[in-house]
């Protein structure tokens, strides 16, 4: 018998009913959207006892400066072991974008916040070594933000 992702986000809410704030099923893909502060505690179960063995993918989108909350953090889970693909989101204010980070339960996700901490400006909490990783590290802003300049930050001119 396999297991549907529907079933999944049944287990999650068994486990813990305050997990799952929203589920979306669009594309023939269910997204789970979930408290920033239980996030790794939901890939650690999803990954020990319902065989989410990679993270597929870790990444951020600005909504827009207008929408509250503006940032959004995916995390694109996938089970070598039954070939389901399940998406987490948390969703972030622009007062306080930051998120625990997830290195703890798949080592790729390293690179991943890193990416999404230089070009949206999500602060992975407890990340090991959180610092640009394509950007220059003097690079003014995140080139990502919707409100970032299309030419990047002109200098102040005198004239």
């Amino acid at each position: 018998m396999t297991t549907s992702l529907h079933d999944f986000v049944e287990k999650i809410r068994a486990e813990n009913a305050d997990w799952v704030q929203d589920v979306k099923d669009a594309h023939g893909e269910v997204t789970v959207t979930t408290p920033r502060e239980a996030i790794a505690d939901i890939c650690r179960f999803l990954k020990a006892d319902h065989g989410f063995d990679m993270l597929a993918d870790l990444c951020g989108a600005d909504r827009g400066p207008e929408d509250d909350p503006r940032f959004e953090v995916n995390y694109h889970l996938f089970s070598t072991r039954h070939y389901s693909r399940l998406r987490l989101k948390v969703l972030l204010t622009e007062d306080d974008p930051t998120v625990p980070t997830v290195t703890g339960v798949w080592k790729t996700a390293d690179w991943h916040e890193r990416e999404t901490y230089d070009l949206v400006g999500v602060i992975f909490d407890g990340h090991p070594d959180l610092r640009r990783i394509l950007l220059p590290s003097d690079f003014d802003g995140h080139a990502l933000r919707k409100d970032y300049p299309l030419r990047g930050y002109e200098p102040y001119s005198m004239n």
